[in-house]
């Protein structure tokens, strides 16, 4: 492609994209590009920049989920696994360059190395069969030479499964990735939020370079455009490299937060990450995971790229108030909770049981209020605003869930207005939307069966029939006997929820007040 020539697109002009400033050109030669996790935290960011720039994406995902439908030109989806090598043969079809981000970190540290080395295998041979021309991967930062986390290593396994094949890979190595939605991001701001006190084990002096997600993108989407960089492995990092205890310190001067930081002799890294767990959104099998790097150094040791690829990272700070700000504004695009808990894409829906659940129970009222201001009001339930009625057992349920190494109710949820199907709610994710008739939530708590929480708007006459129903499957002793000794709860907590709902949609709650913009200081 003519280095000078210029591009326009649909979405050229759209200021949250983050390549509108790459020193790169768009490579018009190039033909249907893969996103593998395309419905993930990266890949969801990754695809409307290449949407931007003028490339045909096909989106590579595990299961039909409305995220992922797209009515854009140049964008179409593939249903694969990498784990099922028939699958990606169909998906690799016809692809000029593909972008590996497939990880199961959220298996937990004892399942996610082999499942990842399985995938990439599978990945690297289906992609010679196909023709593949490139393979971009982004992998972990982290020195090969000192004794690496099960996650480092894993990330470093599955590079080097990539590149023993014939299509050549571009690695790009990051360390933790700062922005809205990002699972290390909450970890961090959750810790500084919620102690006061904070004890900084030994090994959280081990020094990292952070980076924005915004330059992640840049990059992934630099080395596309920049042919030099096929069959090369890269460090990507900010300009700050920073202890995890500099980086908790950061946040909370930007929060304008006083915490007192204690030196503490903590020997088990495991133990500190199940409990910084329980006191974030992030769940204990990725919160061990991402927390084991914490003992090794990962800084770039070459800045190569930044020659290849020539533009100026946003400081860590920045990355922050980019971040806060995007909360402020309910503008998280993806986040981690998009992938987890594994597999759930693929979990069996309400629709697919026939007869229904042989449990159910349904609650209904009556009401004057109008179908939208009904709907809008239950799609504001769980997250900041919390469940209207009887909160605190919702939230012991989500403690409790927490504990035995489930989801629990702190996930909260990616944006508090509108919900769409995927969507995390607490321990709920969005299985069907209805527009002002019908919301379904499916159950991820640790349960021993399979539940699921539907909300409906009926006309009755000139009014309205709001009702809930809780639907349940199980098939063991043990979970016919949950069952039958939660069930006196939910008279209380559902009709009282209803009455709720039904309040909170009249005009003094449907005029709600926007939050306080977050600004950083200076």
């Amino acid at each position: 492609m003519d280095g000078d020539a210029t591009y326009e697109t649909p979405y050229a002009d759209d200021e949250s994209l983050f390549c509108r400033d790459l020193p790169t050109k768009p490579d018009r030669s190039a033909g249907t590009i893969l996103v593998t996790g395309a419905c993930g935290y990266i890949g969801g960011r990754l695809v409307p920049e290449l949407l931007a720039r003028g490339y045909r994406v096909r989106r590579m995902v595990r299961g039909h989920t409305q995220p992922c439908r797209d009515p854009r030109p140049g964008i179409e989806d593939a249903l694969a696994d990498a784990l099922d090598p028939g699958s990606l043969r169909r998906a690799l079809e016809g692809v000029d360059v593909a972008y590996y981000l497939i990880h199961s970190m959220q298996l937990g540290p004892r399942e996610f190395a082999e499942a990842d080395a399985r995938a990439a295998r599978n990945f690297r041979l289906a992609a010679a069969d196909a023709g593949v021309r490139r393979i971009i991967y982004l992998g972990g930062l982290g020195d090969a030479r000192s004794e690496l986390s099960t996650h480092l290593r894993s990330r470093m396994e599955v590079a080097r499964e990539l590149q023993s094949g014939p299509v050549p890979v571009t690695i790009l190595r990051a360390a933790i990735i700062i922005g809205s939605g990002s699972a290390s991001y909450e970890i961090i701001k959750n810790l500084v939020v919620k102690l006061p006190v904070i004890l900084v084990p030994r090994w959280a002096r081990s020094r990292c370079q952070p980076i924005a997600i915004r330059d992640v993108v840049k990059y992934l989407v630099g080395a596309l455009e920049t042919p030099r960089t096929a069959g090369g492995s890269y460090d990507i990092g900010g300009n700050e490299v920073m202890t995890y205890r500099e980086m908790m310190e950061t946040v909370a001067r930007v929060l304008r937060r006083r915490r007192l930081f204690i030196s503490f002799p903590l020997a088990s890294l495991r133990m500190f990450a199940y409990a910084a767990s329980l006191l974030t959104p992030v769940p204990a099998p990725i919160t061990i995971s991402l927390l084991g790097g914490l003992k090794n150094d990962v800084i770039c040791e070459d800045d190569e790229i930044r020659r290849l690829i020539p533009f100026e990272p946003i400081s860590f700070r920045e990355s922050l108030a980019r971040a806060l700000t995007r909360e402020e504004q309910d503008r998280v695009h993806t986040r981690w909770s998009d992938a987890y808990p594994p597999a759930h894409e693929l979990a069996i829906t309400l629709a697919e049981i026939e007869d229904h659940p042989k449990y159910s129970a349904h609650y209904s009222i009556v009401t004057d209020r109008d179908a939208q201001s009904l709907f809008d009001s239950i799609c504001r339930i769980g997250g900041r605003e919390g469940w209207f009625h009887g909160n605190w057992m919702w939230r012991l349920r989500g403690e409790f869930d927490r504990v035995i190494m489930g989801v629990g109710t702190s996930r909260g949820r990616k944006r508090s207005g509108a919900l769409q199907e995927h969507d995390v709610v607490d321990f709920w994710r969005v299985e069907r939307v209805r527009q002002g008739q019908r919301l379904l939530l499916r159950a991820e708590m640790k349960l021993p069966g399979m539940a699921w929480l539907e909300f409906t708007i009926d006309p009755e006459g000139d009014r309205n029939r709001l009702g809930i129903t809780a639907w349940y499957r199980t098939r063991s002793l043990f979970g016919k006997l949950y069952w039958y000794v939660f069930l006196p709860f939910h008279e209380f907590i559902f009709r009282g929820l209803l009455r709720q709902i039904e309040e909170r949609s009249g005009p003094e709650h449907t005029e709600r007040k926007p939050r306080t913009p977050f600004r950083e200081d200076g």
